[in-house]
Parts: C-alpha cells; structure tokens; sequence
C-alpha cells in the first residue's frame, strides 16, 4: 500500500507522520488489497477549538473508502478516521 499525505494550511511535524503512518498501516492487517492510502491533514480557519481535519481516501479494486473526521487534535481525528474506514473495510469484505 501507498501513502500519500498532504498537509493543508499548515506543515505536518515528522512525529505526527510517523504516528499517521503507523496507524494507517495496520489498516492492511483487515484488508490486504489496498491499493493506495491518501490522507489529507486539513487545518481549519474557525474560531472553534475543532477545527483539526482527518480526510483517509483508500483506493480498493472497484471502489474507494472515505472517511472524513474533525477533532480537537490531530491524533484524535486520525484515530477516530481510521476507525471509520476499518469498519468499512470489514463491511466490505462481509460483503464479499
């Protein structure tokens, strides 16, 4: 699997990758043919303390996996995505 990160409105410290990609990596213990991982680290301009935005696109054979979540930081919005696309990709293979 692939992982493209894309920071926006602000630049992503090096710990904070290292935490998305080792998160995002487990994600292929549930599901083994992803094909690519694109994460989009969004940085809101509100006023509101949540305002810290996890987007996870996983392209799968025939389809692709959203999830979009929005926290107080960083870390909790990747855990609560990855969450959300792990459900997913369970789903899907039930369906299979």
């Amino acid at each position: 699997m692939k992982i493209n990160v894309q920071a926006v409105n602000f630049n992503a410290q090096d710990t904070l990758l290292t935490f998305l990609n080792k998160k995002v990596s487990k994600l292929e213990q549930y599901y083994d043919k992803i094909i690519n991982a694109n994460i989009f680290l969004k940085l809101e301009n509100s006023g509101n303390k949540e305002n810290k935005t996890t987007e996870i696109v996983l392209e799968v054979p025939g389809d692709e996996l959203v999830a979009k979540k929005t926290s107080i930081t960083f870390e909790e919005s990747i855990d609560s995505a990855c969450e959300a696309v792990k459900k997913m990709i369970i789903k899907r293979k039930e369906k299979i």
